[in-house]
């Protein structure tokens, strides 16, 4: 039984929720494995909108178990007011887990996020606030706190005092102390403890007995620590190489790859985005996609689909699949752009060029034939209109990369695949 990684294509608000939640149907496990609550998902079932930060999309579905893995940052007030949403509609949260080797984002986080972010001025990153980049920092200098770390006392004042020594002289005005922040972690640790596990463990333990496990990613791969448009990037790798890390699972063990994009191009926050339209279209593409963050109801930036940029996802992800979400969006357009490369200067270029200051970038579009009907009652790929089909059929072109699934809205039904991916 196959392990598929779902991963962002884009600079995330793909649909990853969407199309998680999709696939869970079938799924045995479904995985978060990096990020926190700075990334959203939304999932729309008949006429109830569910609205998560960490909580893995498959657990809307009775039975799957959902857990967070290793390579998740947890704010715990928000993981902790999810759940008992959850359990307000009836849903089992017994079935959910917290890997014990994830790290906890700290009051003091927050605070540090947005003291950073303000003292950025003109060249501010655009992070939400929530902690994730603090947290994340202190993971890798060492002086963070495991969601473990509270079953022991003397270990958790530990982590605590290392924590508040590292920041000394950054907490000016901070209303948290060492002492508060201790009985904070303790008081959330005792509703969480039925929860932590060895997530890893468990993986492993359900792929040797032939299960299906879905990895799901958070933001994009444009956002990625390493792969993505730095320093205006999160601080983890949403890549589907960071499902490894992040989950406790060998690459071997991964046997397909599913990249989300949209059927154009949004951003959200800072940072450069070639194929952007600071125009009408833009606006267009705004109220129709309904083009707000799920976590701070920011507007994002929108712009024609970059598939230079959709191509270098494919490379540093090892794309074997495509879904393609909010199709619907473009019903209305007489013609469509399509991004297939660069020019800088007088060069023109086919690949995303690494490095390159991306506002000196002039993308290059080749014009396409709109469908001007509506696709929101499309249910198989038969029911698109033919300019609609060839405008997907363009992107596999392109890319070399089948478009395994189709979202054209935003009810769980308006979802369908072409290929499949779990057999």
């Amino acid at each position: 039984m196959p392990t598929v990684v779902i991963v962002g294509a884009q600079w995330g608000d793909e649909g990853k929720g969407k199309i998680t939640d999709y696939l869970a149907a079938e799924a045995d496990c479904v995985v978060r494995y990096q990020g926190g609550n700075n990334a959203g998902h939304t999932i729309v079932v008949g006429n109830v909108t569910h609205k998560f930060h960490l909580i893995p999309s498959g657990m809307l579905y009775e039975g799957k178990r959902c857990m967070l893995g290793n390579g998740v940052v947890v704010d715990p007030e928000i993981l902790l007011q999810e759940l008992d949403a959850l359990m307000a509609k009836g849903i089992d949260i017994a079935r959910f887990g917290v890997s014990l080797a994830a790290h906890f984002i700290l009051p003091t986080h927050k605070f540090l996020d947005v003291a950073a972010e303000a003292s950025k001025g003109d060249q501010k990153i655009g992070t939400t606030g929530r902690g994730i980049g603090p947290a994340y920092r202190d993971k890798v200098n060492r002086c963070g706190v495991r969601i473990h770390d509270p079953a022991d006392p003397v270990r958790l004042r530990h982590a605590v005092a290392e924590h508040f020594r590292e920041h000394e002289g950054k907490l000016k005005g901070c209303d948290w102390t060492e002492e508060r922040t201790v009985a904070h972690l303790e008081a959330c640790y005792a509703r969480l403890a039925p929860h932590i596990c060895d997530a890893s463990l468990e993986i492993n333990n359900i792929l040797d007995a032939g299960g299906k496990v879905l990895l799901e990613g958070a933001q994009g791969t444009l956002l990625d620590i390493d792969h993505g448009t730095y320093p205006y990037v999160t601080s983890s790798n949403p890549i589907a190489g960071g499902a490894c890390i992040g989950a406790g699972v060998g690459p071997t063990r991964i046997d397909r790859v599913l990249a989300v994009t949209k059927a154009y191009s949004t951003r959200v926050g800072e940072g450069p985005f070639p194929s952007e339209l600071d125009n009408e279209t833009g606006i267009l593409f705004r109220t129709k996609g309904g083009e707000f963050g799920t976590t701070t109801g920011r507007p994002r930036r929108c712009g024609w689909l970059d598939l230079v940029a959709l191509k270098y996802a494919v490379r540093v992800n090892g794309v074997t699949h495509l879904a393609v979400t909010k199709l619907d969006v473009l019903d209305s357009f007489d013609e469509l752009k399509i991004c297939t490369a660069y020019k800088i200067g007088d060069t023109i270029i086919n690949d995303y060029p690494v490095g390159t200051d991306l506002s000196l970038v002039e993308p290059i579009y080749q014009t396409m034939e709109g469908w001007r009907t509506s696709t929101e009652q499309a249910r198989k790929w038969s029911d698109l209109p033919p300019h609609a089909t060839a405008y997907i059929s363009r992107i596999e072109e392109i890319l070399r990369v089948p478009v395994a699934i189709v979202s054209v809205g935003a009810e769980r039904t308006a979802t369908f695949s072409r290929l499949a991916i779990w057999r």
